[in-house]
Formats: C-alpha cells, structure tokens, sequence
C-alpha cells in the first residue's frame, strides 16, 4: 500500500511516516518546512516533496499512484489564529481542499484527514463526536469548513474519508520553539533555560493530552481498516484532566524547577475546558490509553534534552495587533 502524508516532517506527520517504513508500506508525503523539518524523516526511505498545500498542480504532481492520503499538515496555532486569520485559514482550509482535489484527481481510495478539538469550542465536555459544532476562533472555523468541504466532495466523487480529532498531542519530534502552540513543550524549553514558564489566565484552564503513540494506533485505523469509513473520531484520553498549573506542576517537579511561573491576561477567544470523549474510539477502533501522561511527559522531556533546548522563533507574521494581541507576541517574551 502506499501511503501519501501531508506535512511528513511535521509532528505528527514524520512519526505517522516512521510508523508505515517499518509495517513496509511505501510512504511519499510533502512538506514546506515551516514547522517541520527534514531531521524529522528517514529521507532514504521515502519520496519527499518541499511543497505547499495550496499549490494543486504540484499536489496533484507528486500525489500519483498513492492509494491513501493523510492530511495531518496544518498550522496548528489556535490562539494565533486571531491576531493571523488570512494565514492560518489560507493554509488550514485553502490547503485542505486543494490536496484533498488532487486526491479525487488521482483516484485516491480514502483521505483520512486530521481536525482539531477546536471544532467543539465552548461546548459541554467531555466533547462527543454527535455534538453541534461551536468554534469559538478562525483556526477552529477552518478546520470545521474543511471538514465540510470533505463530506461534499466525498459524496460527490464517491472517494472514502474518516476525520480524527485528535486532542493535545505530546511526544519525541514535537516543535519545541515555537511561541503559539505547544504549552508542555514551551515550558520544559523554558525550564530547561531557567527561565518561568508564562501561563495566561490563572491557569485553571483543563486540558487532556495524548501520546503520539497512541494517536497513531487510532490513526492506522482510520487509515487502513476496510470496515471504517466516512466517520469522525475523537482520538485520544479522556483519563488525567488537568489545569495548566497541575501541568506546570508535574513538569517542574520531573525537571526539579523551582522558579514560580509568570501570570499574564487571557488570551482572547481561548477556551477555558477542553475534554474529549473517547467511548467511540474505545468501541469502534479498540483503543485504549498504553501511556500515561507522566510517561508521555518523560518522553517529551527526553527528546528536547537530548537536542537541547533552543531560542524561540517567532517564524509567523502578526496581521493583527493591537491592544487585545497577546504581549507575549508582540514583545518576543519567550
């Protein structure tokens, strides 16, 4: 089988690769390398484009002969998405549907696409897949129109599709400098330089966060399971719901930091409980969660120790400041 993986030197795109190069399938992807980067890849062992989403002549090019697409690039920057909307939306819807089009193009069998727990917004929590939709930002909006735009086409041109809505995802390969996304990976960077993490609100904010490892066993079954199509999964644990500071807290503790963080103003738009359900996933695709958030920190904590820790890089344009753009942003804090 041959596998086609959008943003293949990304996070999650460059460990879904790894994964497929030992089952023996034949992996091709793309990448712009924005957030990814070619350390990422065993570049012997695949067919590597550098190429933009949003270019369809060049998607539909270097889409040839594969049998299944994962989408998984994105600027995955929720909280930057207000302050950077023409960006974010160009690349997280534009780009969604030129590559799912070159997919239709070359006669793909299935697109498995990648979404965000941005879809629900402020909804009750645990979110379920059954919920109304309530994006509450640009990132979230684009993410649920590209979604949309994939059931139409699907329906249209008779290609298979499943959508995984993965929660937080941690582990080895993840962007650790990057200012807008990341909260686990910025703190330990931060920490590692002795420097206070900044935490916006007060921190009670509630997450759930997911081992690369298990989101891709979810993935595999998106992906190549004959028997599920067409449905939406929320991938990842609903064990472990934690606030920021509780996060802040077991990181400090494993790395022995004994600096208090900085509090700074909400981040605007930003919701403040996100939990999904995995009941789904645990009855439809047998998932269960193998690793803890402890051990997935641990994980996480090793790989940015071993490459050491790094400057920000504040690689995305502001479009929008003003007085309700986070000063973090604007004055490079991190």
């Amino acid at each position: 089988m041959h596998i086609f993986i959008t943003g293949i030197a990304g996070f999650l795109g460059s460990n879904l690769a790894d994964y497929y190069i030992k089952k023996g399938f034949k992996v091709s992807g793309c990448d712009n390398l924005v957030g990814g980067s070619l350390e990422n890849i065993q570049i012997d062992k695949i067919s590597f484009y550098k190429a933009n989403c949003e270019n369809l002549s060049l998607m539909t090019k270097i889409m040839k002969g594969a049998d299944i697409l994962c989408h998984t690039a994105a600027y995955a920057h929720e909280g930057l998405s207000s302050f950077s909307p023409t960006l974010i939306c160009n690349n997280n819807l534009t780009g969604s549907v030129s590559v799912f089009t070159a997919a239709i193009r070359n006669n793909l069998k299935r697109i498995v696409y990648c979404s965000s727990m941005a879809r629900y917004g402020n909804n009750e929590v645990p979110f379920i897949e059954e919920q109304v939709v309530n994006p509450v930002d640009p990132y979230g909006v684009s993410k649920v129109a590209a979604e949309n735009v994939l059931k139409i086409l699907s329906q249209t041109h008779g290609i298979e599709y499943n959508i995984a809505v993965p929660h937080n995802i941690i582990g080895p390969k993840q962007k650790y400098n990057d200012p807008y996304r990341n909260v686990a990976s910025i703190m330990i960077n931060l920490m590692l330089q002795n420097r206070e993490p900044i935490i916006y609100g007060n921190g009670e904010q509630k997450r759930t966060f997911s081992d690369i490892d298990d989101c891709i066993f979810c993935l595999d079954k998106l992906i190549t399971d004959p028997k599920i199509s067409y449905e939406i999964f929320n991938i990842g644990p609903d064990e472990e719901y934690v606030t920021i500071n509780e996060l802040f807290n077991i990181i400090s503790n494993k790395l022995k930091f004994n600096l208090k963080p900085i509090y700074i103003e909400d981040r605007p738009n930003e919701v403040k409980y996100a939990a999904c359900s995995a009941d789904k996933a645990r009855k439809l695709l047998g998932y269960k969660t193998n690793v803890s958030l402890s051990d997935s920190l641990d994980k996480l904590i090793y790989f940015i120790k071993s490459k050491g820790h790094q400057k920000f890089k504040y690689n995305y344009e502001l479009e929008i400041t003003n007085e309700k753009t986070p000063q973090t942003w604007i004055k490079k804090l991190f």
